[in-house]
């Protein structure tokens, strides 16, 4: 799928919800009952620890977006729903990847890992382990750039996001 097919086709959504035991699976349930489906999930406390922010990249071929946020809006614990607009956002995710190093390649995965101005966590004789947290298609790029290495494990955090300073994106009241 084309980056402009897939930016129509997925949306990022934030949820501010009270820290509560059972939200998570309270939203989770829902999008399993009516048929949505999640692209990727991210969730963490926020600096107020009364919330925590769920960021949820929704496939819009499952049901309409408004429809999505209609029945996100309907659950108690959700206090605000923000659909962050590509535009206005800032959006990134983290990837970690354990990738063999053989001799052969150990200079070109180096200069692959320098160039996408990634970390190496842990290394061994013939493996590496890599961190890189940046805009989705960087991190596309960065495992394509390792996949001829041979990645052992790769491991992706989903979408997150913010809006940018310069103004919010299309934010409403939740529940």
């Amino acid at each position: 799928m084309s980056a402009p097919a897939a930016a129509a086709r997925h949306h990022l959504v934030t949820l501010r919800v009270e820290n509560k035991a059972g939200v998570l699976a309270r939203v989770a349930s829902l999008f399993s009952r009516r048929g949505y489906n999640i692209y990727s999930l991210a969730v963490a406390p926020t600096d107020d620890e009364r919330f925590s922010r769920i960021a949820v990249v929704v496939d819009v071929e499952s049901a309409p977006l408004q429809q999505i946020l209609d029945q996100i809006a309907k659950l108690v614990n959700v206090v605000e729903i923000t659909e962050l607009d590509p535009e206005r956002a800032h959006v990134a995710e983290l990837l970690l990847a354990t990738v063999r190093r053989s001799p052969e390649g150990r200079r070109a995965l180096e200069e692959a890992v320098a160039a996408a101005g990634a970390t190496v966590v842990d290394e061994s004789e013939d493996a590496l382990t890599v961190l890189l947290a940046g805009a989705p298609e960087a991190l596309d790029a960065f495992a394509a750039a390792l996949a001829p290495h041979g990645i052992v494990e790769v491991q992706r955090t989903g979408r997150v996001g913010l809006p940018t300073l310069g103004g919010p994106g299309r934010g409403r009241p939740g529940g």
